[in-house]
């Protein structure tokens, strides 16, 4: 018998299912599903493999047997930790996504499983039970004659026989006794020690349940039409498009509580870690411990529990982040990606994934329905749903009836004509004063962390640039230091310029600098303060939210963070401060993310019942796109942006495939990366619908002392093209001249 093996130490070039011996001692343990370990290239150096299938050889080896096949050397799992369904999507991934099988296995199962030097990163949790092995009768009979001698013993018979086990740790802090007494009772045969495995589950945090959740007509309407297609058990996929504070939640629950009706599993995604809290605890309300939670806050050992439960079918509802969608259920029925148009569902590693492209994958092969939501909707998602794709179901009122926030476009240009330089316009600033006077609260939302982006000499236009990367460095006044957002790298601010001794200039806002200019404006006004400097695994996003929400602090100001997913009924103002810096970015998707935070951010404000205002500060105040974000017309905004993508033919009209080379040397990087272009021009010469640009920089041309160029490749992705991208960069890796660089393949990025 011969196993077809994923492997782990295989590089993408030489990536594909490798034949290994099955030995007589393992013949009826290896399963499909299963790694193994084995000796792996000309050094026989061990490695991880992935069982994908196991069949009778065909392979006749020489003669001599100097050819014969390497034999499995141990199994690393007793049972199969991926599913037929996994290993299918783990081989379709590996086409799709150019990344290797293994590595596409990895991504589905939690860090805790890996091995190091062929050991488990981390074991099973369990607790040591004392189990009272005789009769309580004759324990209390015993105690009492242990009582002079072994009072201690004595003490632990008397609980055993009334609750007959309990675990040792337990037994030893109530009683006081000492585990040697434990062990002197397990020699006597009196008791009896049991391992129990128990699940490091994450604390949820469950509000209390509001009654049975009663919809709206517009609600109502919607829930029916997926409520039938639920139970008809055929693959259909649909597009929420729903207002901010539609109540888009309300029909999640009902959908799920139908799932679950119904007898089969289902999967919530949400963008964000910091919406994970919120969204928990209002489904725990609901769905009480029938829940498992999904995301990198969590520890290693709380995923890996969480991970089995699901496995072991103990709990039927998922709430998670992008990897969540891998969560192993056995009869997933419904799969819902919250605010769809999030570009963190799209993974930046290998494999570079797009959650939703694995949803649909899922669905398609387990018959189960997926619902995309979100209040503004991806060009993508939108497209489909224009196309007959996806089934489009709109919310166009809030639940509660209230209109959406009025919007004020506060024009910088002539703040700066009055004499106010500062990040905060005088139109916010009273805005701000009479919500605070009034005991109502407020968001405001700067995408940038730190305090100056720059900082350059007045006199010689020094400007302090990273030493690895290619960027300024940014300045944080929490510990005057500067800082390189890309690779970590720091140094202490100095007080002059190093080239002249000329005076610094501190160029730029970020939410350090305004925190400060906000306590010099609003004096004694509590802030807090929502970016990645703040959010630790100690000081967690869900501790700032809950103390803005039950001690009522004025401000919350914070990055991305803070524009979604958030529902505070005393939030009656969001400031945008700084709109334009999202509109000109080289990016392509650059207006669309701008439009959605805008759109999502400004929602924030009058979920309750007071009415909510909005103010968005810009110095280009005629932009379309900020006047279109200000009305929250996202109809008008897809048809300017859809005509915008066919002229660019960038998608989703046509897709865009990106070849990024890197490496030490640039002169080496752009040799290979012009030689990827010939060599791609050469094979796709009859395509006169392909357009291929490049070698260009990336748009940090340098990360952490590599060098990085860019090929990008418009056309419409087929099994041809796939193949072909594949073979080119299998074939670069095997180049000689090629060594020193890195060549990988992505499509549709969501940084160019």
């Amino acid at each position: 018998m011969a196993a077809k093996l994923a492997v782990a130490a295989a590089t993408y070039h030489i990536d594909k299912p490798y034949d290994y011996k099955i030995p007589e001692l393992l013949r009826d343990k290896i399963v499909p599903g299963m790694r193994v370990s084995i000796p792996f290239g000309r050094s026989n150096k061990k490695s991880e493999g992935l069982v994908l299938s196991i069949a009778e050889s065909a392979y006749k080896p020489a003669a001599d047997g100097s050819r014969e096949l390497k034999c499995i050397l141990a199994a690393l799992d007793e049972s199969p930790v991926l599913s037929q369904e996994q290993i299918k999507l783990a081989l379709w991934m590996s086409d799709r996504f150019f990344c290797t099988v293994y590595d596409a296995a990895k991504a589905m199962l939690p860090a805790g499983m890996w091995f190091k030097d062929g050991v488990k990163k981390l074991g099973d949790k369990t607790v040591t039970s004392a189990v009272l092995d005789i009769p309580s009768e004759e324990a209390l009979v015993l105690a009492s004659q242990k009582k002079q001698k072994a009072p201690q013993q004595a003490l632990i018979l008397e609980i055993l026989s009334q609750i007959g086990s309990v675990s040792v740790k337990e037994l030893c802090y109530f009683t006081g006794a000492s585990r040697s007494s434990v062990k002197a009772l397990t020699a006597q045969g009196v008791i009896v020690l049991e391992e129990t495995e128990v699940f490091r589950k994450p604390l949820i945090k469950a509000k209390a349940a509001e009654g049975p959740i009663i919809l709206n007509e517009e609600q109502q309407t919607v829930f029916d039409s997926i409520s039938a297609r639920l139970d008809k058990g055929i693959p259909e996929a649909a597009l929420l498009y729903g207002v901010t504070g539609s109540g888009k939640t309300s029909i999640y629950i009902k959908l799920i509580e139908q799932t679950l009706k119904n007898g089969k599993d289902a999967i919530v995604l949400v963008p964000e870690i910091a919406l994970t809290p919120q969204l928990i605890s209002t489904f725990a309300s609901y769905f009480g411990d029938n829940i498992a939670v999904l995301h990198s806050s969590l520890g290693i050992g709380q995923r890996y529990d969480e991970w089995k439960r699901l496995r072991s079918g103990t709990v039927h509802v998922v709430v998670g982040t992008r990897s969540a969608v891998f969560a192993p259920v056995n009869n997933l029925g419904l799969l819902i990606i919250d605010e769809e148009q999030e570009h963190t569902y799209k993974s930046e590693n290998s494999p570079r994934y797009h959650a939703r492209d694995v949803a649909k994958f899922r669905c398609a092969h387990t018959g189960a329905f997926l619902l995309l939501g979100s209040a503004t909707p991806s060009l993508e998602s939108m497209y489909s749903a224009s196309e007959g794709k996806y089934k489009l179901y709109r919310i166009n009122s809030r639940y509660n009836e209230r209109a959406l926030p009025p919007v004020i476009i506060a024009d910088m240009k002539k703040e700066i004509k009055n004499g106010n330089g500062g990040t905060v316009s005088s139109i916010l600033l009273n805005a701000l004063r009479e919500n605070i006077a009034r005991g109502e609260q407020s968001i405001l939302f700067l995408n940038r962390r730190g305090a100056s982006t720059l900082i350059a000499c007045g006199e010689c236009g020094y400007t302090f640039t990273c030493p690895r990367c290619s960027v300024s460095l940014t300045y944080h006044s929490v510990n005057r230091r500067l800082m390189c957002h890309y690779c970590g790298y720091s140094e202490v601010t100095r007080d002059d310029c190093p080239e002249c001794g000329g005076k610094l200039k501190y160029i730029g806002a970020g939410t350090q600098k305004v925190e400060e200019e906000l306590g010099e404006l609003l004096p004694g006004t509590e802030i807090i303060r929502m970016d990645t400097d703040t959010v630790s695994m100690s000081n967690t996003h869900e501790e700032h939210l809950m103390r803005f929400r039950d001690k009522k602090v004025p401000i919350l100001l914070g990055t991305q963070m803070v524009a979604k997913g958030l529902d505070f009924e005393n939030v009656t103002l969001v400031g945008v401060l700084s709109a334009d810096q999202m509109l000109y970015l080289n990016d392509y998707r650059a207006h669309e993310r701008a439009f959605s935070l805008i759109t999502q951010v400004v929602g924030r404000s009058g979920r309750g019942k007071k009415q909510g205002r909005a103010i968005i500060q810009t110095f280009t105040p005629s932009n379309e796109v900020i006047g279109l974000a200000a009305k929250q017309d996202y109809d008008s905004f897809y048809i300017r942006e859809i005509e915008l993508r066919r002229l660019t033919g960038s998608p989703p009209i046509l897709d865009l495939i990106t070849l990024t080379v890197s490496g030490q040397d640039e002169t080496l990087v752009l040799r290979g990366c012009t030689k990827l272009r010939n060599a791609l021009q050469g094979y796709f010469s009859d395509m006169e619908d392909m357009k291929i640009l490049g070698p260009a920089p990336a748009a940090v041309a340098k990360i952490n002392n590599r060098f990085r160029y860019r090929l990008v490749i418009s056309c419409r992705l087929s099994r041809r093209v796939r193949d072909t991208i594949a073979h080119v960069v299998r074939e670069s890796a095997k180049d000689k001249e090629c060594r020193g660089i890195h060549v990988y393949a992505d499509t549709d990025p969501f940084e160019m």
